[in-house]
């Protein structure tokens, strides 16, 4: 952190991450540009245009066991063009929220529908009573895991392939795993055992789960701990500097800066921190919740044990009462938390806004960068305004599925399924905004000049201590006398001094009042500052259970 002369300045150290230091995402094969950055979802080259990529031969194999005469000319139509995205998402912030996307991207949804079944499957191999499907060998385990570890986009498009045929998503990723492990002898024995008595949900809520679990923990945890922690910094480093602050946008009594970032900085702690407390749960009971067909199969099996011990080994909460669905309880109280969590953004970055407008900060230019396109002198507050608008677009999101998710008729209907597909919408916005907002701070230089001008001109700002100390001392009507000395009227040093020696007060809280500045009038204002360290602990890094 840089402190300059009238002018400081906070640069925060952002982390650029990409796909990677994911080891399990494998770059495509495929011939296109940008592959290994984008692999498993968008493939990028010249703009405004399309690229057809013919499917592989493995992959016309692969489907053969759905439908023999599946046609072996496929194509999939891959969006090349971030210009030609619908989504800004995928477009023009792509380098923003690309982290998500391993985890919130249909490749992501796959993948974990992957890591479902496969476990369900080395479950049912350690589960004694079911004889049929004997403990796998550690080399067939190995088998199984590498499916998961090495599962690439190549992977992914063999899955949607099938899909084409069965139009069935889950279907497809049971024939899948069914193809990959017709080649080992030990798991071709049990294949008919992958996705045993399973409803298609019991796959999906425990993807969507792990897909939440895993962005949250490792993209937007982070973020939010990067922001509090800038802020934090900002807060220490002007606990001292003295500003007038504005209550209805009128003078009011002064307060440091630091100070009040440590306002935000604490509210965004403390939701941060209720966010890492939310349980995340998951159900695997069957068609509606009773394990019906569990108990026809295997009735000496104790299945809601064994359920509870599959969902947990898998780092998510078990919920035992569930009908064909978990409920979403679980989602609506994340997104809400997240969305108070952006709502508290949003006042943050309104009030910077406000800050720079009336020159209290400066923003470091940029060489090369225009404010506007006709006025050059400008530098506008962009960051800010940016992490305003997507705090604002993905709590739209997130409202919605905090609403509709818990809500669904009688056992099941699917409206849920289309709406969680847009998850990311959400967090991909909220994503943009925290990283606007770090841009933003890190360009923020405090203006002591213009600070110390706006003190220098509202000394009426005393008018509160004064008639305050005069009620101690029982001085009729004070608040009254104060009242006719400065509203309305132009308040100056002389004239605040002048009152107050008038005062039939004590010596000492005469000279008290005496002493006493805009600048200096700040309350505990800069300790609150400089002990915000001390609840720093609620900013730990904490993970969702």
């Amino acid at each position: 952190m840089d402190l300059g002369v009238g002018v400081r300045s906070f640069n925060t150290k952002t982390t650029t991450s990409c796909f990677s230091h994911l080891h399990h995402i494998k770059p495509c094969n495929l011939n296109c540009n940008r592959v290994a950055s984008y692999s498993f979802s968008h493939s990028r080259r010249n703009p405004m245009g399309r690229t057809s990529v013919k499917v592989n031969n493995s992959i016309t194999d692969s489907v053969s066991k759905v439908n023999s005469t599946a046609a072996d000319d496929y194509v999939l139509d891959l969006e090349l063009s971030s210009l030609a995205a619908l989504c800004p998402l995928d477009g023009r912030y792509w380098s923003k929220v690309k982290d998500l996307a391993p985890f919130m991207s249909e490749f992501g949804l796959i993948k974990y529908r992957v890591v479902v079944e496969i476990k369900w499957l080395l479950k049912l191999s350690q589960t004694h009573e079911v004889s049929e499907v004997p403990k796998f060998s550690k080399e067939a385990e190995s088998y199984l895991q590498n499916l998961i570890d090495q599962f690439n986009l190549n992977d992914a498009l063999e899955v949607k392939k099938i899909e084409k045929v069965t139009n069935h998503d889950v279907k497809a990723v049971e024939y899948f795993l069914k193809q990959k492990c017709q080649s080992h002898p030990e798991i071709n024995k049990v294949l008919e055992f992958f996705h045993f008595a399973c409803t298609s949900e019991d796959i999906n809520n425990l993807a969507h789960a792990l897909m939440l679990k895993d962005s949250l923990n490792k993209v937007i945890l982070p973020s939010m701990d990067k922001l509090i922690r800038a802020l934090c910094d900002i807060a220490t480093a002007t606990a001292s500097i003295s500003m007038l602050s504005r209550t209805h946008g009128q003078p009011a009594s002064p307060t440091t800066l630091g100070k009040e970032m440590a306002v935000f900085a604490y509210r965004l702690s403390r939701e941060r921190e209720i966010l890492s407390q939310i349980e995340i749960l998951g159900k695997f009971a069957g068609a509606v919740g009773n394990y019906n067909a569990h108990l026809v199969a295997y009735p000496e099996v104790n299945w809601p044990r064994v359920a509870e011990e599959f969902v947990t080994s898998l780092g998510i909460s078990f919920n035992p009462y569930v009908t064909q669905i978990e409920s979403h309880d679980y989602m609506a109280r994340l997104f809400n938390s997240i969305m108070l969590f952006n709502n508290i953004l949003v006042d943050f970055d309104r009030d910077v806004w406000g800050y720079i407008s009336l020159g209290y900060f400066k923003q470091i230019t940029k060489a090369g960068e225009i404010g506007s396109s006709t006025m050059p002198h400008k530098v506008n507050p962009i960051d800010f305004e940016n992490s305003e608008g997507n705090c604002g677009i993905a709590n739209g999101g997130l409202s919605h599925l905090s609403t509709k998710l818990p809500i669904s008729r009688m056992q099941r209907d699917l409206t849920d399924s289309t709406v969680l597909r847009n998850m990311g919408v959400g967090l991909g916005h909220s994503l943009i905004a925290y990283k606007s907002a770090l841009q933003g701070i890190a360009k923020l230089q405090v203006n002591e000049a213009s600070l110390n001008a706006d003190l220098n001109q509202t000394w009426e700002v005393l008018a509160e201590p004064i008639q305050t100390v005069m009620r101690r001392y029982g001085v009729p009507e004070p608040y009254e006398k104060l009242k006719e000395l400065t509203r309305g009227r132009a308040v100056t040093r002389e004239s605040i001094r002048e009152f107050i020696d008038g005062l039939d007060i004590p010596t000492e809280a005469k000279k008290g009042l005496l002493d006493l500045t805009p600048h200096t009038y700040t309350g505990e204002a800069e300790e609150l500052a400089k002990k915000l360290n001390l609840v720093r602990s609620s900013v730990n890094g904490a993970s969702l259970s």
